[in-house]
């Protein structure tokens, strides 16, 4: 019986879109963002990474567009287990996650001040005040 593996599962675009992000996360994570999550435990370098969550993340919120932490848990571990065979259960992973908040914010930060538009002003924003009409 063939049994269909996650390089199979997802399409060459979006494994290509995969490694960008896991590549520049590690970029990010080598220069700046291991220094807001460093542990001193004797886990200290677990078999799966910071980086590969952020990778994770990233990767499923922005191409698959989920969301919730649970459903991002439930495709990685449906379709990108045999990209991150060592992927945890979901509360480890959950944990984990919620402790690369700093990271995260660095990150973003970073994107923003790397892919700000020439003509952006720094010091003045945009609010849409029109009221959110809900049931």
């Amino acid at each position: 019986m063939f049994h269909q593996t996650s390089f199979d599962m997802i399409p060459k675009v979006l494994t290509t879109k995969l490694v960008e992000i896991y590549f520049h996360v590690c970029e990010k994570f080598e220069k700046e963002l291991k220094f807001s999550c460093q542990r001193f435990t004797n886990n200290s370098t677990p078999e799966f990474t910071d980086q590969e969550i952020m990778t994770i993340y990233l990767f499923v919120q922005s191409q698959e567009d989920h969301h919730q932490i649970k459903r991002i848990y439930r495709f990685a571990d449906r379709y990108l287990r045999s990209w991150f065979p060592k992927l945890p259960s979901y509360a480890a992973f959950n944990y984990r996650l919620n402790r690369l908040s700093e990271a995260f914010r660095l990150l973003t930060q970073s994107l923003l001040e790397e892919y700000r538009p020439q003509d952006c002003i720094e010091n003045e924003s945009l609010i849409d005040s029109l009221p959110i009409i809900t049931c």
